[in-house]
């Protein structure tokens, strides 16, 4: 069972429930709310996306060297996670925030221009997902946690 073996594997998937899981007492400092369902949710700080993606590439540098051909897969597989998480999930979450304050908007326009029309058990909207992608200090602090968590790990059981 090789799998239960494979460092890089264990440490991109502690990388991954670590990150989740610290974004709750994160939040709560910055809030003074506790926010349960940043275990599962994209988005917020640091990002497991980062922590998971830094934390494998991490690991198969120590378990391979820097100069194999899987580092390399594995670092640009980093880098364009990364990218990715600052750049287009980081735009599609801006412009959720935008079409959720237009449906707003919209819907208190149509409740006032029909006071006269109320309905009973509206349905309730379903807004779209607005914490989508990361500032880069979320990324930054999620390469982080990869790269710290996997050295840890790798000191520990080594």
């Amino acid at each position: 069972m090789e799998l239960l073996t494979n460092f890089p594997l264990w440490s991109a998937l502690a990388a991954i429930f670590f990150a989740q899981f610290v974004k709750v007492p994160i939040q709560f400092i910055a809030t003074r709310k506790v926010d349960w369902s940043l275990l599962t949710s994209t988005g917020g700080m640091p990002s497991s996306h980062s922590a998971a993606v830094t934390a494998l590439s991490t690991g198969v540098a120590l378990e391979t060297g820097m100069e194999s051909a899987v580092f390399a897969v594995s670092a640009v597989f980093a880098i364009i996670t990364m990218f990715d998480a600052t750049g287009v999930r980081r735009q599609a979450g801006e412009q959720a925030i935008v079409l959720n304050q237009l449906v707003a908007d919209f819907n208190k326009f149509v409740e006032e221009a029909k006071t006269w029309q109320k309905k009973e058990g509206q349905e309730k909207q379903k807004e779209l997902k607005e914490l989508l992608g990361h500032k880069p200090i979320e990324v930054l602090f999620g390469g982080l946690t990869g790269i710290l968590l996997t050295l840890a790990l790798h000191y520990l059981f080594s």
